[in-house]
């Protein structure tokens, strides 16, 4: 009797799963629904959906055109088994489908792609581009086997165009197309941005393309189990260690919340399904520490969306499992409770959204692991989506514009007279506008040094466009900044040119540029959306129109033209400290090398400290804001977050915390208390990132390794520094150089400020771990290594006694000579002779 009862149990839980996954599978009807299975001369049916013929899609098409392509079925490999890619239409010149759309909102569009050979048509040679009516969605694009592109696009208009552009000398083909309605409430406005931190806004008006969907530890989930007919894959071809995880199942336990998600957001196989920490592996130590990771392909330069799916399937009680999140080496969702969102029930469906600044590396990681104060180790994840966002022209496709075809076989004999005529008649116009414009150019040459116009002149200040500022208005004491024409840094960035971009920043793109009389400049541009705006602006333009230091980036100019944020730089040939370190094929610095330049950008930061009234606190100290010019003399750059020091009487000023993520005073972040001694420690973290080579944060590493600062530490105190140092290194340092170096970065990473040295106290130390390594100081090292930060001769620690005009120069002064004229090699022969030595 139990028996039967218990499998009468197990069959009604059953019907009742297979009920509930017919409900959601028929939960959404799109009021736009155009499926095309092109080339076929009938109706497919797919699924529970049908595909109408290509000639009952014609009606559709722009061109008459009639080539429609087939293969034999015993020539379709398995991958590609499926009726869709049976066919294909084939385009030899621009064509278009133009489709009426009922209802504006956000709409799929999926292509189907399969290369097979017809007739003379190799469709793996293909090449093509495909566009809507605001966007490029493929650009330059030759499908080399099965795939699907699945886009989502905001349609605002009563039509939704999708041309196919065949490349020069080459065609377009497509197997199947589908527009589709996609629910509202599907994708909001707004996600959390990444780096920095904050909101992101706008996300509406963003076209989107589906990188990865991922069901954790599930199965393949196809898309007629799917609301929206979205096919999500497994993730063992993701995890970066398969070993770190195992799968947990329990599908029929999944609810959905009154407010939030739904089947249509992820069906139950996905909520349902989860890979989580392999605890078992380390016999459930409490202590166990490491991360499960994920890692996908990206686009460099492109925002991607990303939307993790969470359904607490782990947890055997609500709000006892805390973990952390991390997207690459940000850790997104520090301490991270499941079952916050969930009000405490378990099994309950949710997600969370975000938005990553610009990607400059062609990896993308998401990770997740232990945070100390769970009640247990242990992490999880369910699903994920990842969506690369349209750049600023619109196009998700390193080609931002749609180019045509110029072999196009319908061109006809009298378009060619045609044009001949036109074209006759064109040139002689244009010859006599290009002379006018010519006179023109060479008078705005002729005059251009002398429109410009500093940034204050008399107390007047000049008024920033109300995008941007509304009314606020910039004025700075100095005279040296000077604002630039937008028209000459169009010019000198061939109108902002994507292939001169040599940077991606918080603030917005940085071009490499060449003003109109040869002078090399990065031109630093704002970008609206960006989290940084009118206050890193003016910042920037009023701390650097007051210094001037062979250690500092000198601003040139600025341009507040147009509603455009604009600021030059003198060009640094070779980048940024952290290009030449890890992420890049740039060959390996030597140890001197790298002395030097940690010794320049201590100068740099020991004159915003000393060299003016009150000392300039920079607040974003790390390897990427220190450039490099051509003979690798470092500077320090960016001062968008600097902050001016505290008064005489006071010891510190009281502010928000800002800065990056790995570099931050632990002590600033607890208490936001801001010192000079905050620049201290983060040029400590980097002092450790130029011995080791390696990023501050890497959640891919192993638990004890994550942080660099927290790892290095552990080794100085040990006094087996040597043991994680770069291997470019290694058998290339001297110990007393590496031990004075490894106690100089040891000494700055203080947990108080106080204990911390002074940056003219680092800088005397790098400068001696230099003669060190040079082998100048010919006593017993292993005496002269030991000599602690804080016992250093007055008249070294005060540098002001040693060259009275070293520091303290500013604009508009004579004498530029700075803290990096100082001959550190006579300091120290003064301090050995002071010694007896």
């Amino acid at each position: 009797m139990m028996k039967e009862s218990w499998g009468f149990g197990l069959l009604m839980k059953s019907l009742f799963i297979l009920v509930l996954g017919v409900l959601c599978v028929s939960g959404f009807d799109p009021a736009d629904n155009f499926l095309i299975d092109c080339g076929s001369s009938k109706d497919t049916d797919v699924g529970n959906r049908v595909f109408m013929a290509d000639k009952s899609a014609s009606k559709f098409l722009s061109t008459s055109q009639d080539i429609l392509a087939d293969t034999p079925s015993n020539s379709i490999t398995k991958a590609a088994d499926s009726p869709l890619y049976q066919t294909a239409r084939i385009f030899t010149q621009q064509s278009s489908y133009k489709f009426p759309i009922s209802q504006t909102g956000r709409h799929w569009i999926r292509l189907y792609f399969y290369p097979f050979v017809y007739q003379d048509y190799d469709m793996s040679t293909a090449m093509f581009s495909v566009s809507t009516q605001k966007n490029v969605l493929l650009g330059n694009f030759s499908p080399k086997n099965v795939s699907v592109k699945e886009f989502s696009v905001n349609v605002t208009s009563k039509d939704l165009v999708v041309t196919f552009s065949p490349s020069s000398y080459s065609f377009a083909y497509i197997n199947a197309l589908e527009i589709v309605s996609v629910p509202d409430v599907l994708i909001t406005d707004d996600a959390s941005t990444i780096s920095p931190v904050g909101e992101f806004s706008g996300m509406y008006a963003q076209a989107l393309e589906t990188v990865a969907r991922v069901n954790m530890g599930g199965s393949l989930v196809s898309f007629e189990n799917d609301t929206l007919w979205r096919t999500w894959v497994t993730d063992q071809s993701f995890l970066m260690q398969p070993s770190s995880a195992t799968s947990v199942n329990k599908i029929g336990s999944v609810k959905y919340p009154k407010d939030g998600a739904t089947p249509d957001f992820a069906p139950q196989t996905v909520y349902g399904t989860c890979s989580k920490m392999n605890v078992a592996d380390t016999g459930n130590d409490p202590r166990a520490n490491f991360n499960v990771t994920w890692t996908f392909n990206v686009d460099i330069g492109f925002q991607y969306f990303i939307r993790l799916h969470f359904c607490d399937i782990v947890s055997v009680a609500a709000n006892q499992l805390l973990f952390n999140i991390y997207v690459n080496s940000w850790n997104v969702a520090p301490d991270f409770d499941p079952g916050q969102k969930s009000q405490g029930i378990l099994a309950t469906a949710y997600y969370n959204d975000y938005v990553t600044p610009p990607a400059n590396s062609n990896r993308l990681n998401v990770s997740v692991g232990p945070s100390p104060r769970s009640a247990y180790p242990d992490a999880f994840l369910n699903g994920l989506e990842l969506l690369k966002l349209n750049n600023s022209q619109g196009s998700l496709s390193q080609v931002a514009s749609i180019p045509i075809n110029p072999s196009s076989k319908a061109k006809k004999n009298i378009g060619v007279i045609v044009g001949v005529i036109v074209g006759i008649i064109v040139v002689l116009v244009m010859v006599g506008v290009l002379f006018c414009m010519h006179r023109r150019r060479k008078q705005e040459k002729l005059a251009q040094s002398k429109i410009w116009i500093p940034l204050s002149i008399n107390d007047t200040s000049h008024t920033m466009g109300s995008k941007y500022s509304n009314g606020t208005t910039i004025s700075a004491a100095s005279n040296m900044s000077y604002r630039v024409p937008f028209a000459a840094l169009l010019e000198a960035t061939s109108n902002f040119d994507e292939s001169l971009v040599i940077g991606i920043g918080g603030f917005g793109k940085v071009y490499r540029g060449v003003l109109y009389d040869g002078t090399k400049v990065a031109v630093k541009r704002g970008n609206p959306k960006s989290q940084q705006g009118i206050a890193e602006f003016r910042t920037e333009i009023e701390m650097l129109s007051q210094f001037r230091h062979r250690h500092l980036v000198s601003l040139m100019g600025y341009c507040d033209e147009k509603n455009e944020m604009i600021l030059v730089y003198e060009y640094m040939e070779n980048g940024t400290l952290k290009s030449h370190l890890y992420g890049s094929d740039l060959p390996s610095m030597s140890w001197k090398q790298r002395l030097e330049i940690c010794i320049g950008s201590a100068r740099g930061l020991h004159y915003l400290h000393t060299g003016y009234a009150k000392a300039v606190i920079h607040r974003d100290v790390k390897s990427a804001n220190i450039l490099l010019d051509e003979s690798f003399m470092a500077k320090v750059a960016d001062f968008g977050l600097s902050k001016t020091g505290p008064e005489l009487d006071q010891t510190h000023v009281s502010t928000a915390v800002k800065g990056s993520f790995g570099y931050l005073d632990p002590e600033y972040f607890r208490r936001q208390q801001l010192t000079e001694k905050s620049d201290v420690y983060s040029f400590g973290v980097v002092l450790f990132e130029v011995l080791c080579a390696r990023p501050v944060i890497d959640p891919s590493l192993p638990r004890e390794m994550v942080n660099l600062a927290e790892w290095a530490m552990k080794w100085q105190k040990k006094g087996q520094l040597e043991q994680i140092i770069d291997p470019n290194l290694v058998g290339k340092i001297r110990p007393d150089s590496l031990r004075k170096f490894g106690e100089t970065a040891e000494k700055c990473l203080a947990d108080f400020g106080v204990d911390r040295p002074s940056m003219g106290d680092v800088l005397w130390n790098l400068e001696y771990a230099l003669q060190l390594q040079e082998a100048v100081i010919q006593d017993d090292p292993e005496e002269n290594s030991t000599i602690l930060i804080g016992e250093l001769s007055p008249q070294v620690g005060d540098f002001s006694q040693v060259d009275a005009g070293a520091s303290g120069a500013h604009i508009g002064t004579p004498n530029l000579d700075d803290l990096s004229g100082v001959s550190m090699s006579r300091v120290f022969s003064q301090l050995v002779k002071s010694e007896g030595r």
